[in-house]
Formats: C-alpha cells, structure tokens, sequence
C-alpha cells in the first residue's frame, strides 16, 4: 500500500472518530474550543507516532520473537502511559494555559481508544515500519481534523439559537453523527 493511499484512507475515509468510532471521549470533551482541540490534536498526534514507532520495535523485536504476542495489549498501553507521562509534563512547562484547558482529558490520553487502537492496527494489518510512521501520522491528523471541524461547528452553535433541551452535548452528538455521514462521501477515494 502507498504512503498516499494510507494517508488519504486514514485522514479522510478510515477516519478513527468518524468511521471506526474511536476518540469519542476526547473528541466530545476538548471539541468545545479551537484552542483545545488544537492543542490535543498536537499531543495525540506526538504519542500516536511515537507510540506506534515504539510498539512497532517492541512487536517485532520482542514479542514475536519470544512468542509473546499475547501480551501486545498490555505492553501496548505501558508503553502509551509513559509517553502521556512524559507529554503531561512538557505541556505543563511549556503552555500552562493550554494545560489547565485540556484537564482531565490530557492525562486520558493513556486510555484514548485511538493511541491503542492504531497500535494494534499496525500490527494487524502487516504495515512496516516506513507504513506503520505515515499511518500513525495520518490517522492522527484525521482525529485533529475531526477535533477541528467539531470545535468550529460548536464554537458557532455557542451562538446560535438551539433549543434548551439540544444545548450541550445532544447537539455535540447530533453534530458528529451529521459529520460522521459527510464522511461517507469520502468512501470512494480508495
């Protein structure tokens, strides 16, 4: 497979928010603001391809030549709680701001179904290393680019007249649900 075709079916048609329907805690809760979902994209997008470059070697390098395979899962997710670790502290130093913005959902980037899941996906689908970096890159994009375009919609919905009882995170689902279907016009790309 191409870097191209992994880029476009990662970002745009295997979308992991709007197509696989993973990344949904986070989505929901950092869409609000521009600022925050930016900022989450940055550092889902730094432990996505870290974290995919480090299971990757720690597959192939030692779970499988051990026989091992069976705990992928938890080596996985060590692997990812440190990186989060590590990306907690540096937002905490470098931008507090956007620190206190993200909360609680920075720290749950450890449980994002999206770090583990396109992890697992790499090894699943046979990718090598060069396929495995420009995976974890384009489906990292495609989660800041749903963050983005959801933050948009919602920054503007702050404004507009929805009913009482739409306010919140009803019309926050039904916003993704009519972005998820734009999505499906994608589905010929590849």
């Amino acid at each position: 497979m191409s870097i191209a075709t992994i880029l476009i079916a990662t970002i745009f048609v295997n979308n992991y928010v709007f197509a696989r329907f993973l990344g949904i805690c986070p989505f929901l809760g950092v869409s609000n603001k521009m600022e925050t979902a930016t900022g989450m994209g940055v550092a889902v997008t730094f432990v996505v391809t870290l974290s995919s470059i480090l299971t990757y070697f720690i597959q192939k390098g030692i779970l499988d030549k051990l026989g091992l395979e069976y705990l992928q899962t938890i080596v996985f997710i060590l692997v990812i709680a440190a990186l989060v670790q590590f990306v907690e502290l540096v937002i905490k130093k470098m931008s507090p701001t956007l620190y206190n913005a993200l909360g609680v959902y920075l720290p749950l980037i450890t449980t994002n179904c999206v770090v583990l899941g396109v992890a697992i996906l790499n090894i699943q689908e046979g990718y090598n290393l060069i396929q495995t970096i420009f995976n974890a890159i384009g489906s990292s994009l495609g989660f800041t680019l749903a963050l983005i375009l959801a933050s948009g919609v919602r920054e503007k919905l702050e404004l507009a007249d929805v009913p009482e009882a739409l306010k919140g995170f009803p019309i926050a689902l039904i916003t993704a649900g009519l972005m998820s279907i734009a999505f499906l016009g994608f589905n010929g790309l590849i």
